[in-house]
């Protein structure tokens, strides 16, 4: 067993992931795999995802499962690659279970101390040379030689091939000592590595960025890509879907005393990413976490720092303000998905800010439609943080920081105050603020009641009764007051708060009959119009009984 050469690690890594509570068996994607290499002979696969998206997991399932240090059979056997249906046609277990040598490697490591690129690229080419020599000692090995020399030293002597499991393989572009002409040594030294060599019997990348191609000297055009927007396979192996959750939920209530999450928490905070094929997926990451801590919180966001998403917008700030703000408000925003890389140094078009948003998981993208959105709460919440604390995002800060106010005047029934504020963000720069559309009402809406978002589950157009209300706002206690906004142009806020009775709204706070209601504090039903002629706006709040 060497560093990286037919390590154990990646066996330990996935048989503790494997021996876990709330554990999702995602090993069909062996059978892939593997007919990857022998029907398709495709054996370069560069699988990329935003970052806690499984993609590890299934890197160290990969090395588990090919390689020969280590029998998993302790593993496997329990699994659905064993299984009858899943060798009917071939038989993917036996033949292939620990029989391979698998060079396993975890780009994100670094070496001791390390300050520069050459430190951290001799760290891989002395470990692999070092790994060589010892596991053939008769080789002739040369440790001062290129490592890909040696690799095909042994294959020419001993016929052997490897399987190349190597994670994180972008972690580099993210180090702040890494230069651009380190980013082109970096990727010569994959393909030298890797590209037409007779010793690659499988080379298995993962990632968060695409494969950068600087120049047809440096392209890794070898690999087949498959991200989550715009490439349909792979995608159920990266993620969680409906079912499977469902089927973590049913653990969490067998094993977990006073159960403090509900299923449709879990919808609400952690799904809502699309895949290239329209199907929805949950970020396995914070469903875990969240069933595993019994808690609802911002599990996958707060593994990353704390203004990424102003990152990334900072470039173009005018140009992308409105639409985050339409974004917040549940719109969808139409673009065009680019292709974005390690070699994409620059964002500065408002279809490369939101390009790069998707690659990174702060934004999904439905590929019909071709639009970007917000998609789950778990991330509302880092852009709500995003607007209340950065005042270079203008009259979108300033309306965030008046969602205080006009919470509190709306649970007062102080109804000027509440058309005052509404009254300023009409008098703002915004272009949102034309109400040419009731998108731009809402999205005002929205961000004068930002607030709201850390003691209300907001939702907007939410089926309640016999329609679907403009905004209603879930109470996170029971005991806190419920309120109900209906939006109306040119008509009355009463005629709105009528609506709200008639179409029986407030039934969605109200429990099944012979239940004890959801929410036992008041329920407040507002009404806000707007009068396209005399430019105001008029406010009304009446408690339902």
């Amino acid at each position: 067993m060497g560093m990286f050469l037919n390590t154990r690690a990646p066996y330990e890594a996935y048989k503790e992931t494997a021996s876990m509570r709330f554990f999702i068996d995602k090993t069909l994607l062996l059978t892939e795999v593997i007919d990857s290499i022998e029907t398709d002979r495709q054996k370069y696969l560069c699988i990329t995802r935003p970052r806690r998206f499984g993609k590890s997991v299934a890197a160290n399932m990969i090395a588990a499962f090919f390689g020969n240090t280590v029998s998993a059979r302790d593993i496997f056997d329990s699994q659905l690659i064993a299984s009858k249906e899943a060798n009917q046609e071939k038989e993917y277990y036996v033949s292939h279970l620990n029989r391979y040598n698998v060079v396993y490697i975890d780009f994100s490591r670094l070496p001791r101390d390390c300050t520069e690129y050459a430190q951290y690229i001799d760290r891989i080419h002395d470990g692999l040379n070092q790994d060589l020599k010892e596991a053939y000692p008769d080789a002739g090995i040369d440790q001062t030689k290129a490592v890909w020399d040696n690799f095909k030293l042994v294959f020419e002597e001993y016929q052997e091939r490897f399987v190349f499991v190597m994670d994180e393989w972008d972690a580099i572009f993210h180090k702040g000592f890494t230069r651009e002409e380190d980013k082109k040594a970096y990727l010569e030294f994959l393909r030298d590595f890797l590209k037409g060599q007779g010793y690659v019997e499988l080379a298995y990348m993962t990632g968060v960025l695409p494969i950068a191609k600087y120049s047809s000297g440096s392209e890794l055009n070898m690999f087949s890509e498959y991200d989550m927007a715009t490439k349909m396979r792979f995608s159920k192996y990266f993620g969680f879907d409906d079912k499977e959750v469902d089927h973590l939920y049913g653990i969490y209530q067998k094993t977990t005393k006073n159960c403090r999450v509900s299923r449709d928490d879990l919808a609400v905070w952690y799904d809502g990413y699309h895949t290239a094929g329209g199907e929805r997926l949950y970020n396995p990451r914070s469903v875990v976490s969240a069933l595993t801590d019994n808690q609802i919180s911002n599990y996958w966001t707060s593994s990353g720092p704390y203004d990424e998403i102003f990152y990334y917008i900072q470039n173009n700030i005018e140009e992308v303000r409105d639409d985050i703000a339409l974004m917040i408000s549940g719109e969808h925003i139409e673009m065009r998905l680019e292709g974005y890389s390690a070699a994409s140094t620059e964002l500065n078009t408002r279809n490369q800010i939101y390009s790069a948003m998707v690659v990174y998981g702060l934004l999904t993208y439905e590929e019909e439609a071709g639009e970007v959105f917000i998609p789950n709460r778990e991330l509302l919440d880092k852009y709500k943080n995003l607007l209340m604390s950065n005042d270079s995002l203008g009259y979108v800060h300033r309306l965030a920081k008046e969602s205080g106010r006009m919470l509190r005047a709306t649970l007062e029934g102080d109804t000027r105050t509440m058309a005052s504020i509404l009254q300023y963000a009409h008098n703002t720069e915004s272009t949102i603020l034309s109400y040419n559309y009731e998108a731009e009402l809402a999205a005002v809406v929205n961000l004068v009641y930002l607030a709201a978002r850390d003691k209300y589950r907001v939702e907007r157009e939410d089926k309640a009764g016999k329609g679907f209300v403009d905004f209603i706002f879930y109470p996170e206690k029971k005991d806190a007051d419920a309120l109900i906004l209906e939006l109306k142009v040119n008509a009355s806020p009463q005629e709105a708060i009528q609506q709200i009775k008639e179409k029986e709204y407030a039934l969605r706070f109200k429990g099944k009959l012979g239940e004890k209601p959801r929410y036992t504090g008041r329920i407040l039903a507002a009404g806000i119009s707007y009068d396209t002629k005399s430019k105001e706006h008029f406010c009304e709040v009446e408690e339902l009984v």
